[in-house]
């Protein structure tokens, strides 16, 4: 079913992303949109906080894809896993993913992910970010190996995804639930029905 309850001003929405995830979570709330990933590579910005790393990144994504648009809604986003201040990316293999599942293990971490929407006519955009604490029970070291032997964590900040096996790993969570999935869906919406027209 279509979604009507945002005005997007008979623009298309293109998101920058070839998350099944995030468009799980566009479908869900209906949103009509078309999918076109960005080919931005993610680089290292060592002055950046988290937050803004995450924002920088989207707003990347976002102007890599509407070069190819002229009349369009760019959607861009960009998660991140941060504990004591060490950003945790996507593992590069499963040794990785070990070491970062331990340093999960008994702790409380942040998720941010900074999003934003691109007007491809004029390059107007707004652009926010979303935290979440996510509280993990000790990880027993086999329940580490039968994740990381099982499921796909190679795509996944941090090595986990909460809405699979994982699950079992959450002892508490504060903040966003869609967020630590990939994309803070309702924050998104507020965000458009407010201040979407000021980027036409």
């Amino acid at each position: 079913m279509k979604s009507t309850f945002l005005d997007f001003y008979d623009r298309k929405l293109i998101l920058a992303s070839k998350s099944p995830r995030r468009q799980d979570i566009f479908n869900m709330v209906g949103l009509d949109f078309n999918v076109h990933p960005s080919n931005y590579q993610e680089n290292k910005q060592p002055h950046k906080s988290p937050a803004e790393l995450a924002l920088y990144h989207s707003r990347a994504k976002c102007q890599d894809v509407a070069n190819d648009y002229q009349d369009a809604w760019i959607i861009g986003a960009d998660t991140i896993v941060v504990i004591n201040n060490e950003i945790l990316e996507k593992p590069h293999n499963a040794a990785d993913a070990k070491n970062m599942l331990h340093k999960l293990s008994g702790a409380t971490h942040e998720v941010i992910t900074g999003y934003t929407i691109l007007n491809s006519e004029n390059g107007k955009k707004l652009s926010a970010f979303e935290s979440t604490r996510v509280t993990f029970h000790e990880l027993a070291p086999e329940l580490i190996k039968h994740y990381i032997d099982n499921y796909k964590y190679e795509d996944k900040a941090g090595s986990y995804a909460i809405q699979d096996f994982s699950a079992l790993f959450v002892k508490g969570i504060d903040g966003c639930f869609y967020n630590v999935v990939g994309f803070p869906i309702a924050a998104f919406c507020q965000l458009v029905k407010n201040k979407l027209s000021t980027c036409l």
